[in-house]
């Protein structure tokens, strides 16, 4: 199964509009563009904006674990339980995979409020 980035580079190749045009249309360069095809999970702002470079709707290429990363899919309510829950012991493995999870999740985080922020210098700014 194809992860987001795949997704996003299979959508974009079938647009027909080029990389250059995208990247320069959302004032990144080309590294980051490609660096962002090999991530597992997408920042949702940063789909969004490729979405509408090419005229494309992401909101249902990605799977349903997928989706759950990106804030424009509604998660599904679970029920109440009324009864007490035993917590249930994971195995470290479990834990140190979550954990890589969260770190993942943080860094895309952090390199979308990077592109965010270079973006608002060109608006200030300028190009060099």
């Amino acid at each position: 199964m194809p992860h987001q980035g795949e997704i996003l580079q299979e959508a974009i190749k079938n647009s027909g509009i080029s990389i250059t045009r995208i990247v320069e249309e959302m004032g990144i360069t080309r590294p980051t563009i490609y660096r962002k095809f090999k991530e597992d999970t997408i920042d949702y702002n940063f789909v969004k904006r490729i979405g509408d470079i090419i005229g494309h709707d992401f909101s249902q290429d990605f799977t349903t674990v997928q989706q759950s990363t990106l804030p424009f899919v509604t998660p599904v309510q679970k029920s109440t339980v009324t009864h007490p829950v035993t917590p249930r012991v994971t195995s470290p493995q479990a834990a140190d995979m979550d954990l890589s999870k969260q770190l993942m999740a943080l860094q895309t985080k952090y390199i979308a409020l990077l592109e965010a922020y270079n973006e608002l210098l060109l608006k200030v700014y300028g190009p060099r």
